[in-house]
């Protein structure tokens, strides 16, 4: 009989969907110290918990029978996905179940912010009735700017649509046909920010990756603007968005996210024009049972044996097909990532192609693998064989799959061609020697070899930047470029020119391994060399 040791509190109808099942023992540990936590998991198949346990490899090698973690919420942060991946562990979250409440917050904090409702009530609880001093705005004609239209960015716009404001929306990673099925018309990042009169925030974040909103932002801001975030507080520049909000662009802030919880000694808490909450996104009784009944019956799906949508760590490929397509997972995740940061403009649509040996067998484990790796840059959503079909559709995104048995002179070769507003972009990779390599960018050959692996796809242990300049084909551009990195004292580890016989504008492609990543300015250095005509980088 399976035992399931639920770590923390779960809403009385997960609990429920557990317990009546006759087959598993259910153990409450919500009261457990962390050494009474780790002697309890020991004889445990299954694991569940929200945000207060720390699921670190500790504890998971503790649990030699451990075949499922669940997360009663979105994030997975406080879960070990390397350690859990290492020992077979599948690691589910739920999602979706926080989206309508999300949302609901988002438009609370929105008509909060617009009617001074919070100093309003903090003045009449001292005993003053000043109705003068809370003169508010009324939101509809107005426009809203929404980044991120994912879930709960789709779900804001629908609910805005009611309350009449023209709703504009920035994410260059869904389709204009998702834009306009929920109201939104899709705006360039910089109107967004110079047209809307409130702007909110619901983009999904790499871990790594910069603050979406900084001083220049906030600088191209409407003055009196209204900001709201309930999605991440690392979207944000906190020290910028303070002396933002001391010259009034935006105007006023709700936040229900920051850059580091709790936020007791943030400033922003206290900012006269802020109104803080402490992450209450997922605070509704109706969510804590929607994720508590989610994770159960995937927990018990796993168990089972059964696949499961939720699962951020699910394995890609069935053994039969482990043998020709596994060693390919790595190529794939890596053509997607690049594809995804050498491209830019409003993405269309996505080809992909399989040429050789892999083209005989199941490439769903591969199509997974492209997928996870163009969210990889942009989102820190978790891409897997059961899920990868809801992802695409969920972002409107159109792909089509092509195989041809011929891959000369390779074995095998995966081709992503990401179609956008401003042209395609498309990388071949394949296999040598055991390990992933570029051989193509936008049909210029080149030979790449891609940063070695631990062994799972989706983390790698190091990371290769890569420089890619498209320039004229004349005498001193390989020169120059070299002795304009030499001064900004960035290393070449490696380099390689490509010629395209497509391409009769007498254009070569240079691809530069380096040693970091170029700043904005630096970019733009090498951009202004004579006969330089594209440069775009990426990690990889």
């Amino acid at each position: 009989m399976p035992r399931i040791l639920v770590a923390e509190p779960l809403a009385a109808d997960g609990l429920a969907i557990l317990r009546a099942t006759a087959d598993a023992d259910v153990v409450d540990g919500s009261a457990l110290t962390r050494p009474q936590l780790i002697q309890a998991a020991a004889p445990c198949h299954a694991l569940i918990v929200r945000s207060g346990t720390q699921v670190d490899r500790a504890l998971i090698e503790a649990a030699p029978n451990l075949r499922v973690i669940g997360r009663a919420g979105a994030g997975v942060d406080n879960i070990d996905l390397d350690a859990a991946s290492e020992r077979g562990v599948i690691v589910l979250n739920a999602a979706g179940g926080n989206t309508v409440s999300a949302a609901e917050l988002t438009v609370a904090l929105l008509l909060a912010l617009s009617r001074h409702l919070a100093d309003a009530n903090a003045s009449l609880r001292a005993g003053q009735w000043n109705r003068s001093a809370f003169m508010g705005a009324e939101l509809r004609g107005k426009t809203v700017g929404i980044v991120g239209l994912g879930l709960v960015g789709a779900a804001v716009a629908r609910r805005l649509q009611a309350m009449e404001m023209r709703t504009i929306a920035y994410d260059p990673f869904v389709s204009e046909d998702r834009a306009r099925s929920v109201g939104a018309e899709l705006a360039p990042f910089r109107d967004l920010l110079e047209q809307s009169d409130v702007i909110t925030l619901h983009s999904s974040a790499a871990p790594d990756a910069p603050p979406l909103l900084g001083a220049a932002e906030f600088a191209l801001m409407k003055p009196g603007s209204l900001l709201v975030n309930t999605a991440r507080g690392r979207l944000v520049d906190e020290a910028a968005l303070a002396d933002a909000l001391d010259a009034g662009r935006p105007g006023a802030a709700a936040l229900d996210v920051f850059a580091a919880e709790p936020a007791h000694e943030n400033p922003l808490v206290r900012h006269p024009q802020v109104l803080a909450t402490p992450h209450l996104g997922a605070s509704t009784q109706e969510a804590q049972e929607r994720v508590a009944v989610d994770i159960a019956t995937e927990t018990l799906k796993v168990l089972r044996g059964e696949p499961s949508m939720s699962a951020v760590n699910a394995p890609l490929i069935d053994p039969e097909s482990l043998e020709v397509v596994g060693p390919y997972l790595q190529v794939a995740e890596m053509c997607g990532r690049l594809a995804t940061q050498l491209a830019s403009g409003q993405w269309q649509n996505i080809v992909v192609r399989y040429e050789g040996e892999i083209a005989n067998h199941d490439v769903t484990p591969l199509k997974a693998a492209i997928i996870g790796g163009l969210l990889a840059p942009i989102s820190d959503e978790h891409v897997n064989l059961v899920n990868v079909n809801s992802t695409i559709a969920n972002r409107g995104w159109m792909v089509s799959e092509r195989k041809t048995s011929d891959a000369e002179p390779f074995t095998s070769t995966i081709t992503v061609e990401l179609r956008t507003s401003t042209g395609a972009t498309s990388l071949m990779g394949t296999l040598e020697h055991g390990r992933s390599a570029v051989v193509e960018i936008n049909r210029f050959p080149v030979h790449i070899g891609g940063p070695r692996h631990n062994g799972n796809t989706q983390h790698a242990s190091d990371h290769l930047h890569l420089l890619v300049l498209r320039n004229e084909d004349r005498p001193g551009r390989i020169g120059e470029v070299g002795m304009a990195l030499g001064r900004l004292d960035v290393n070449i580890a490696a380099m390689d020119v490509g010629y395209s016989a497509d391409d009769p504008s007498e254009m070569s492609l240079m691809a530069l391994t380096i040693s970091r990543t170029l700043t904005a300015n630096e970019l733009d250095q090498i951009a202004a060399i004579d006969g330089i005509e594209d440069v775009a980088q990426a990690r990889m």
